[in-house]
Order: C-alpha cells, then structure tokens, then sequence
C-alpha cells in the first residue's frame, strides 16, 4: 500500500503536465478510454458482480446503483465521446478589454489543480470524474466507496492505460490507496497537495468532510427534490412528469422524493396518480387528505417530509395556494432541484424567481437535472452550494480563471 503523502506527492506533478496538456491529447484518452469500456465488458461486468455478490443490507435502489451492465457502460462510453466534443475550456480568455493606456487585460480560464472526489455507491461515476477533471486538465484522486471496491480497481486500470495511450501522465488519476478514515481526515487538510475537494454520498459522510476540511468543498448534498403542481395544469402532462422524476431511476439524487398538489386540482389529479404508483410498485404516503382517496397510502410522518429516500417511496400534500407550495419547498427542500407543473406562465415565472435552488424547472422532469442533459458531456456533481459552482459541475465549472495582462510598455503613472 502506497502512503497517501507519496500519492498526493504524484498528483501535485502529475497536476503541472496535466495544465499544459493538448485537447488533442486529452481527447485520445477520452476515446481511448470510451473504446476500453466497450473492449472489456465481459471483465468489468464479472469484476462488478463480486460487488455484487458480497453486498449485504442493500435495498433495490441501492443494489441498482452498484450495478454495472452492457447498456450502463455503453453510456459511460457515450458520456466520455460527448466530453471529447465538447470545446476544451482551458486556456480560453473571456472579457479581454482595452484600458485607457492601451495595455489588454483579460481573464484566461485554467485548471484547479488537484481534485479529491469522494462518493459512495456507484462506480461508474469514477469514469465521468476521471474524463471531466482530465478534459478541464487537472489530477484526480478518488477515494469510492468499499462496497464497489472491486469495480473501481478494474476501471481505474483501463483509466490509467488510457493515459499512457495518450502520453499523459498515470498518476493524473489516482485511487487513494489507505482507506483508513483517519487517512481522510488527514488529506482533507492537505491544502499544499489538494486544491478542491468533491464529495458525494450520505449526509454524513459530506458534513465529516466539510467540517474537517482544510481544503475548499463543492458539496454534493442529499437531493430532496419537489414538484409543485399548479391548479392550472394539465392533468395528463403532469401524472407523465412526475412518474418519470420518480421511476425512471429512484435511486439518484435528481429523483423526485415530494410530490406537492393544489387542493383545486387534488380530486382531478390524485386517484389516477396513485394508482400510477401502484402499477409501477411505489410506495406512498401523504397527509390526511391524500390517504383518503386510496387505501394503499400511508399516513406521512413529521420527518418524511425533509428525508431523502433514493427508493421508490413518494410523499404527497395538498396545499391550499401557490404561496403555501413556496413555502413548503423553502422550508424542505436541499436546494438540488425542485419543478412547476402548470400552464400559467406568469406562475411559472414567479416560481423560477422565488425557488432557491441549484436547478429549477418549468414542466420538465427532475431527473434532467444532469450533466449530459444539461449538455455539459457529464458531472463531477451537483453542487447545491451558493457559489460560482451551481447545479451539475461539467468542464467550465473545474476551471477557474487568472487575469492575463498584454502590454506594450506600459509602467504605473
């Protein structure tokens, strides 16, 4: 096992070649790295299954994050050609202005540096981080979860060939090696080796990192996600949205975990939604007047209505007006994404004005909250801190800018 200081000694120089890499080079290992995925199927599929096989106490949706198939890595792979296309941001200078002496300053965009991502779970997520923090030329080091040990190693291999190909340097991605958590607790203080830190997975996990860090955070929070439907909406557009926000994969961040109901619409929309439910093995629970209208729903809790689930559980309310919705979602939700369904254009724009959060959506799915959605190629995470780094976190976002100054002679008068 490779001491930590040793590894985060190999990423600071990995980080000062990975700057001046060319697009050309990174885009080689991007595909290279894309074809690898496909090549290997069979070998990172049986990898995968001793994950599997030794998991113990995981629900479906938990067991469904875990696992990797055929189609899942082909969309890895397609994630990966998507960030190739994708115009590389470093090196950019954006706002270049002539000042009065004729000097040009402007701001070029350029890496963080070294990257820590932290995440729990799901290892095809070390496939988008490894080819975003690339692409935007900066060294990564992932510390996954234990219980997708195997599949992180065999994917981190077929990462640290794809480099080479790419004659980029093999530490440019790293697995931190000690998984002792006294060792993290350590590196998150590591500010001359480590530039930023990402982390996803439980609340707990992020807040021990955020409160023993050292190193700036862009927190990857729990997603309690609502949608708020209108009392001008259409019935069939709406039990459609929200089914997919809930269904489609229950077992993400951008799934939908409160379903909010003006009470003009609530006889309209509920008996054919719950039933929707039911057909699709969703368990509901609401207040009074949701358990009313079928028997299968189960009375919600005072602590239903801040819990993330990331299952196929639903909590439900009626609420008597807009503001009351506003309000609700103020109070409850993690600042991830939150919807409108309504056909009220004024409303709409009162609810994208009022909703603090990192995504807020009119008539749309909250599972598009997401990075290829959002047409950024992939996500490193979604940051649900108020700052620059907002919402899914593609290649602009790992940058960050210095002035560049072009002068001609020009001295302080």
């Amino acid at each position: 096992m490779i001491n930590f200081k040793l590894q985060l000694t190999r990423a600071k120089e990995s980080s000062r070649n990975l700057r001046i890499a060319s697009s050309s080079q990174k885009n080689i290992f991007l595909l290279k790295l894309a074809d690898s995925l496909i090549e290997n199927k069979n070998e990172i599929i049986k990898e995968n299954n001793k994950d599997i096989e030794k998991a113990q106490g995981l629900t479906k949706a938990m067991l469904r994050r875990l696992t990797l198939t055929g189609d899942i890595l082909k969309e890895m792979a397609r994630g990966l050609r998507q960030i190739a296309e994708v115009d590389d941001p470093v090196g950019q200078i954006e706002n270049m202005n002539t000042m009065f002496n004729g000097m040009k300053v402007g701001r070029m965009r350029v890496p963080i540096g070294v990257i820590l991502f932290v995440y729990e779970s799901r290892p095809n997520v070390i496939i988008d981080a490894a080819g975003l923090c690339i692409k935007s030329g900066n060294t990564l080091i992932v510390r996954g979860g234990k219980e997708a040990m195997y599949s992180n190693v065999v994917l981190l291999k077929y990462i640290k060939r794809a480099l080479v190909a790419a004659n980029l340097p093999e530490n440019g991605v790293q697995q931190l090696e000690d998984r002792d958590y006294e060792t993290l607790s350590k590196v998150v203080k590591e500010t001359e080796y480590v530039d930023l830190i990402v982390p996803r997975g439980r609340e707990k996990l992020i807040s021990s990192i955020k409160e023993a860090s050292m190193v700036p955070v862009i927190a990857h929070e729990r997603g309690v996600c609502h949608a708020y439907v209108d009392s001008d909406v259409n019935i069939e557009k709406a039990i459609k949205i929200i089914i997919n926000s809930k269904v489609s994969n229950p077992s993400t961040c951008n799934s939908l975990e409160k379903v909010l109901i003006h009470k003009n619409v609530a006889d309209k929309i509920l008996p054919s939604l719950i039933k929707e439910f039911i057909n699709n093995e969703v368990e509901v629970r609401g207040d009074k007047t949701v358990c009313k209208i079928d028997r299968h729903c189960k009375k919600a809790t005072k602590e239903d209505w801040d819990q993330e689930y990331l299952d196929l559980i639903i909590t439900i309310k009626i609420v008597d007006s807009f503001q009351e919705a506003l309000v609700h979602i103020e109070n409850h939700s993690s600042g991830l994404s939150d919807i409108i369904i309504t056909e009220n254009n004024v409303r709409a724009q009162d609810f994208l004005n009022n909703v603090n959060s990192a995504s807020v959506m009119v008539n749309a799915s909250t599972r598009l909250t997401d990075g290829a959605a959002f047409g950024l190629g992939a996500e490193l995470g979604i940051s649900t801190s108020s700052i620059h780094m907002r919402g899914p976190m593609g290649l602009k976002d790992l940058t960050v800018t210095k002035y560049v100054v072009l002068g001609d002679g020009q001295i302080r008068e």
